[in-house]
């Protein structure tokens, strides 16, 4: 199987986000691995999906857990080596599922061989690679904020100072140099050439900046987020994207605003980019109508396919936030204190996971999400690795710990040494030995839905059409033979009488009766 077997098929593909380090260990260090991922490939096929996202996995000094790239063209000893990558490739592909590669081209790690170049010397080439700037009176030319929180300038040897958006390890890149864009349209033709099918994008809204360097003030154009001049380059990546067939381009998209959101999505940019709207929503019936209202009339403007994502390697795992009083998303709410009531927490997740896997569009499914984890609050200080938390008192660690596999307590089959993270031990009810066969489990759950996706005809129409079973209850049909209710009420409400489950979250009350927090996947 390769990608040009099925032109288009990222627009209505389940996607499973793999975070290599904490996926699987094939060697004992502790760490995931390449191996690991090769062994595990069953459960992903016996899963159901239709692509892996693989994290990355690049040589790196990982400062930001890989997302510190020194060569985009080989793997990081860590994880394994190229020949493994490309066997993975073959392997996935071989089981029907298709894979797609992260690149991150904000910036770059400051080991990497151009970087170090413009660090020897003021009049390196390399230099202009980069947004080297002279201080303002001794201090660094801007006051921006990054976005892990702190400042954004690094001062050199020579005095000049560099920017860096996220850490002072990830040097930004200086996209109007005509080499640093040539550089990577040949690392996307390296990958397209192993057998690739996509390319996710980090930060891809970040690229430009305004080279008069401003100070970021309310209600004026910001000085680095979402610059016109970045479309410039999606357009030159689709053309090489359109030189083999059936590959997809996929953006990280940080957007509150609709129109500039679905800019990156126009037919000759990206292919598609991840809705966090829907991400960030909080568990209300209004508001979740209106996002997914709002999501499906701002992709058909630009005829691309919306997407679907409860959680990923930045967020808090959405158990632990739907367990929450405020559900919503921020980058603050895991280290607050607030209580988790986890029971909510899965029984509402169970119900999004039919949500998300019904509505139209891709669906994307972060590693852990089909065995009902939580977020790992209980990470001592001392073991914490995110460079975030040292910037903002916030760690994604919590939703990065390693999976568990098998057996009653830690390391969960993960490796047969120490994890990386440390694993809680109430995970021992989510392994997926526990789970598979059970039922009523998580990931019993997640294979039926993805089954059901795949062969109700409902499921690969187009469009939906709301039901009117009241304000507090989100329901649908796809095509004349199948509905999704969800249930947000506080009460058990009636199903549709010429209906017949058949996929409920959770377990129907008498009569028939939906609970509240529960969903039901109907055919007529």
């Amino acid at each position: 199987m390769s990608a040009k077997d099925a032109p288009g098929w990222w627009k209505s593909a389940v996607i499973y986000q793999v975070y290599p380090r904490s996926f699987a260990d094939s060697d004992g260090d502790g760490v995931g691995d390449i191996g690991g991922i090769r062994a595990r490939l069953g459960h992903l096929r016996d899963l159901g999906v239709d692509a892996i996202w693989m994290s990355p996995w690049y040589p790196s000094p990982m400062a930001d857990a890989g997302y510190d790239v020194a060569d985009f063209r080989d793997i990081d000893p860590v994880f394994g080596s190229l020949a493994e990558a490309e066997a993975l490739i073959e392997e996935a592909h071989a089981a029907g599922i298709r894979m797609i590669v992260d690149i991150v081209p904000n910036h770059i790690s400051s080991e990497h061989p151009w970087f170090q170049a413009a660090l020897a010397s003021p009049s390196a080439k390399e230099r202009d690679y980069f947004w080297f700037r002279p201080g303002k009176d001794g201090k660094m030319p801007t006051n921006w904020t990054g976005e892990f929180g702190g400042t954004t300038w690094t001062q050199a040897p020579d005095g000049d100072w560099y920017l860096h958006l996220f850490t002072p390890e990830q040097p930004d890149l200086n996209w109007e140099h005509p080499v640093v864009r040539e550089e990577f349209e040949n690392i996307l033709r390296f990958w397209f050439d192993r057998g690739v099918d996509g390319i996710r994008i980090d930060s891809a809204a970040l690229l430009f900046k305004d080279a008069a360097l401003p100070e970021v003030t309310e209600g004026e154009p910001h000085p680095f987020h979402d610059l016109d001049a970045v479309h410039d380059v999606y357009r030159a990546w689709r053309r090489v994207a359109d030189e083999y067939e059936g590959r997809a381009l996929i953006g990280e998209v940080w957007m509150p605003e609709v129109d500039r959101f679905t800019n990156y999505l126009r037919p000759d940019e990206l292919h598609a980019a991840f809705n966090f709207d829907f991400l960030g929503c909080a568990w209300d019936p209004a508001l979740m109508r209106a996002c997914i209202d709002r999501t499906l009339e701002a992709h058909a403007a630009v005829g691309a396919p919306p997407t679907w994502v409860l959680s990923n390697h930045d967020v808090t795992r959405h158990v632990t936030r739907y367990g929450r009083a405020d559900t919503t998303f921020s980058f603050d709410n895991n280290l607050d204190g607030t209580p988790v009531d986890l029971e909510l927490g899965t029984r509402r997740a169970r119900a999004a996971a039919l949500l998300s896997l019904s509505l139209p569009g891709s669906a994307y499914v972060y590693q852990g999400e089909e065995l009902g984890l939580w977020e790992n609050e209980g990470i001592p200080a001392e073991a914490i690795q995110d460079p975030m938390y040292a910037r903002r008192g916030h760690t994604r660690d919590g939703c990065r710990v390693p999976l568990p596999w098998s057996a009653d307590e830690p390391p969960f089959g993960f490796t047969a040494g120490e994890p990386w993270l440390p694993q809680p031990a109430e995970w021992k009810d989510r392994t997926v030995q526990a789970q598979t066969g059970d039922p009523s489990s998580m990931l019993e759950l997640y294979r039926s839905a993805m089954r059901a996706r795949r062969a109700e005809p409902g499921l690969h129409q187009p469009a939906m059409t709301w039901l009117p079973l009241g304000d507090d209850v989100l329901a649908y049909t796809r095509g004349p033979d199948f509905a999704c209710v969800l249930n947000l009420s506080g009460t058990p409400i009636a199903l549709p009488s010429e209906a017949t489950p058949l996929l409920v979250s959770g377990p129907l009350e008498d009569g028939g009766l939906l609970p509240p927090d529960t969903a039901a996947w109907l055919r007529f």
